[in-house]
């Protein structure tokens, strides 16, 4: 059923979106001996591939939700993916933000039409206040990833990669609420059911990660600060990315945080692309996995480039 769902949602969003390159880096198969191909979601519309998933929701959409507007919570990509959809159709999206939220990321997404709406101290407030508010005016609340149709939106970058690169052995993907890696897996489970899908997160916030190894998703296991804030946090309760992840991710990679942070500076260093922290996890991954991806076709998921000039500065003025 999902590889039908993606197949729609790529014909739905094509005229939107951008069919992101897979480029091969001879970087990065030097490094490792494998075929490695990047995936190029850093220069997707918003600046990261939630555009796609936000996009087949809020396309997917009966008539009259959409003329009513959408609602979510998000501090950044997701908020700025839902703002740009809602522009596409010509409707309104309110999205919550907390009080601590940057305001980078909150005039990111205002710039992008969204009406900001500042509530609580914290993202779990924000995103409680956004679904009562959803709730009481009989708006559509649009999640970064306990929907089908946002996690086959994400499941075209499958599709796409699935063109482009021939004999794919692995595909590298950021995990954080499970929405990506839910889409891709289970697309290329269907036409290619060898290819290994390797989730990967940090060891700061590896929520999904220790869901799975225990057997059922704990979403509010506690989480530590980190540089792959696009990943971070808690997973909400009864989520469909649980079982999705149980049924087609194969094996999970976590790593450090100043693995992130190298690896995000050697990335501008070599292909002189901004990315952000979630981006860098899965080359992070790649290089924990060394020399046992020899010869292999590789794919790296680079999922976005929305990092704050603040946290840039740290990672680039770093000793490491």
């Amino acid at each position: 059923m999902l590889k039908e769902k993606v197949e729609s949602a790529a014909k739905r969003i094509g005229q939107y979106i951008h069919r992101t390159d897979c480029i091969q880096s001879p970087y990065y198969s030097e490094k490792t001996g494998a075929n490695v191909f990047l995936k190029l979601e850093n220069l997707q519309h918003t600046g990261s591939f939630k555009a796609r998933g936000a996009l087949n929701k809020v396309l997917s959409l009966q008539d009259s939700d959409r003329e009513k507007g959408v609602v979510t919570a998000s501090t950044g990509n997701h908020g700025a993916a839902v703002a740009y959809a809602a522009s596409i159709v010509g409707t309104t999206a309110r999205v919550f933000v907390s009080e601590t939220a940057s305001q980078n990321k909150v005039e990111a997404i205002r710039r992008l039409g969204a009406d900001v709406i500042t509530f609580g101290n914290d993202p779990v407030e924000a995103e409680n206040e956004a679904r009562r508010y959803a709730d009481s005016g009989g708006f559509v609340f649009v999640s970064p990833y306990n929907d089908i149709e946002v996690v086959a939106g994400q499941g075209t970058i499958g599709s796409e990669i699935a063109d482009q690169v021939r004999g794919i052995d692995a595909v590298y993907v950021a995990v954080g609420g499970g929405g990506l890696i839910s889409g891709i897996g289970g697309y290329l489970k269907s036409v290619s059911p060898e290819t290994e899908i390797v989730g990967c997160s940090p060891e700061n916030s590896k929520v999904m990660i220790q869901s799975v190894e225990l057997g059922e998703l704990h979403g509010d296991l506690p989480s530590k600060p980190t540089l792959s804030d696009g990943t971070a946090g808690g997973i909400e309760d009864g989520s469909i990315t649980f079982d999705l992840c149980r049924k087609y991710v194969d094996r999970y990679v976590s790593v450090e945080e100043d693995e992130i942070a190298k690896c995000l500076k050697e990335f501008l260093d070599v292909h002189h692309m901004l990315i952000e922290g979630a981006a860098a996890v899965p080359i992070a991954a790649l290089y924990r996995e060394g020399k046992d991806l020899a010869a292999k076709n590789v794919v790296l998921v680079i999922c976005g480039a929305n990092i704050g000039t603040e946290k840039l500065r740290e990672v680039l003025s770093a000793e490491r």
